[in-house]
């Protein structure tokens, strides 16, 4: 018996209105002028980057800019983030950031509040090619984090 497949997103549930509508206009766009830790995350498989600049206060994110040279879905995920960033706490981005791995490798439930628009990118976890772009912004942000905590980031994803 052959084991039953689920049928993929199709591309247009990917790649949206509303994906498009966010990729073209991304928050907190540009670099600070100082910033207490910058940090860069780039997909291997397609070259998408991001170099990101953040200040913070106390755990708590208070400043953010971000340069995006990345694909459709870099820059959704890029802008939503933008849009979010400022006043979440370290931990909180942590965990919105392993709640999107979750989602995009696992098939696991998409962030919720202020976060719930990620979920437009849940579609994306039926393209693993698609999954290191789609979390560069992720990538780059826990890096700096990781800077200014002293600590390690978690690992990149994959191509």
């Amino acid at each position: 018996m052959q084991p039953t497949l689920e049928p993929m997103a199709d591309l247009d549930d990917v790649y949206n209105l509303k994906i498009l509508e966010l990729a073209s206009d991304i928050p907190q766009s540009g670099r600070l002028a100082h910033a207490d830790a910058t940090a860069s995350a780039r997909s291997k498989l397609c070259g998408s980057t991001i170099e990101i600049d953040l200040t913070a206060e106390n755990g708590r994110i208070t400043a953010f800019g971000q340069d995006v040279k990345a694909c459709l879905l870099g820059q959704a995920a890029a802008a939503i983030v933008g849009r979010e960033i400022v006043g979440t706490t370290f931990a909180e981005f942590t965990e919105v950031g392993a709640v999107m791995r979750r989602m995009l490798k696992e098939g696991g439930s998409p962030p919720q509040g202020r976060w719930e628009d990620l979920a437009l990118l849940q579609p994306v976890k039926d393209y693993p090619h698609r999954h290191a772009s789609t979390l560069l912004v992720f990538d780059a942000v826990d890096k700096a984090i990781a800077e200014i905590a002293g600590t390690t980031a978690p690992a990149p994803a994959s191509p």
